[in-house]
């Protein structure tokens, strides 16, 4: 009996030992921002379309993104982006980014330097 207790104790700790190589945790580095210029022009400004997408298993609420000097004539929804007036923004509400990606657009003469500012995880 007490070497059936050991053998499964031995199992259950490289098993738990496996897990956790495979459960890398996540991070900041795990939340990608791309944008790209659409080719339409609104009030006479190039339009950009932003994907914020969360590559990790777990998802991340509250993302906030540096976004320096942001400004836009088309209007974006403060449900998807919300401008603090400073250098930052709330991305999508601060709901949970999940598998499914965020977008939005805006129009200014160039593009943003949208990064990943800080992030709550969920797992």
């Amino acid at each position: 009996m007490a070497s059936t207790i050991k053998n499964i104790s031995i199992l259950l700790f490289f098993i738990g030992l496996i897990s956790q190589a495979y459960c890398k945790p996540c991070s900041l580095e795990d939340l990608s921002v791309k944008q790209s210029e659409t080719g339409i022009k609104i009030q006479g400004k190039p339009e950009w379309s932003v994907t914020v997408t969360n590559n990790c298993e777990c998802g991340q609420s509250q993302v906030i993104l540096n976004c320096r000097g942001y400004k836009t004539v088309e209007p974006v929804d403060p449900n998807i982006l919300t401008y603090s007036g400073t250098d930052y923004c709330l991305i999508n509400y601060g709901k949970p980014i999940n598998k499914q990606p965020v977008s939005f657009k805006y129009a200014w003469d160039q593009a943003f330097s949208m990064t990943p500012n800080s992030s709550k995880i969920a797992c």
